[in-house]
């Protein structure tokens, strides 16, 4: 099945269950995702979200930000924020929705939240109540209510370095996309050619707009698609080093362990544990 009609398979899907939720009164409730690679495109709930990736790994990307979901992490969506959601081939994510008047959040941004033991669990359990099932019970709502009182406070912990910066500039924007999709060779003399302006310039553009350099975006960018590959099956931390622009796993082990806070391998060993 392509990407485009695994799309529209979920845009279906995704209209079926909202008509459903709303005939029935459901005010909080999950929704399994387990299919093959999906970009869903720009959208937005009337409800609150959080997006967990069971297995493989979630990307959610705002007009402000590109989140990214490992296997032990989650994206806070809150209602009405306009975002689109991008499953790996390998996904199995869990979405739990609340209605705002079940859980009160404060604040229009996404977050990722490391899940802690309690929350995994609950979010697991939390498939006993489908978002399109045909009623809504006291016990759900509860149940909900406390799990959703959870995160809010997990919240507080958000990982930041989780997140990549977007831009509405348009050299900048251009910029990022073409640092993204060629990862593995790139410089800045390469990407000031392809966006058709000066090294000295794109330098002043990223410091002006993003707040930092274009050589730490880099990096930043190469750690987050280190992470999604070593959550996949079967990655090796060579591999992995290959695949984002390090000659060797030396020094690859310790751009990622400064970054991160753990070593490749032990990252790829707790992704693997939440699979």
């Amino acid at each position: 099945m392509t990407d485009s009609t695994l799309s529209a398979t979920h845009d279906a899907e995704s209209a079926k269950v909202e008509y459903l939720r709303r005939s029935a009164a459901v005010t909080a409730g999950s929704y399994v995702y387990e299919e093959g690679h999906l970009v869903t495109g720009w959208h937005r709930h009337d409800l609150h979200q959080i997006q967990y990736a069971a297995g493989g790994v979630v990307e959610v990307e705002t007009a402000t930000a590109h989140y990214l979901s490992p296997p032990h992490r989650a994206v806070w969506i809150p209602a009405g924020l306009a975002h689109q959601t991008v499953m790996s081939a390998n996904v199995r994510a869990i979405s739990v929705m609340f209605d705002p008047s079940l859980v009160h959040a404060d604040g229009d941004r996404a977050a990722v939240l490391d899940v802690s033991a309690v929350i995994r669990e609950m979010i697991i359990h939390a498939q006993r109540w489908p978002i399109y099932r045909l009623g809504t019970e006291p016990m759900a709502d509860r149940y909900f209510t406390t799990l959703g009182e959870l995160v809010l406070d997990a919240i507080e912990t958000d990982e930041t370095y989780l997140n990549l910066p977007v831009s509405d500039h348009p050299v900048v924007g251009a910029a990022m996309a073409y640092t993204k999709q060629h990862l593995v060779e790139v410089t800045i003399a390469e990407v000031a050619r392809a966006v058709a302006v000066s090294e000295r310039t794109l330098r002043r553009l990223f410091d002006d707009h993003v707040g930092y350099s274009w050589r730490t975006y880099l990096l930043n960018v190469r750690m987050l698609r280190a992470m999604a590959l070593l959550a996949s099956p079967r990655q090796t931390v060579q591999e992995t080093a290959r695949a984002v622009g390090f000659d060797n796993a030396g020094s690859f082990s310790r751009a990622f362990t400064e970054f991160s806070g753990q070593s490749p391998s032990s990252y790829r060993r707790s992704a693997e544990s939440h699979l």
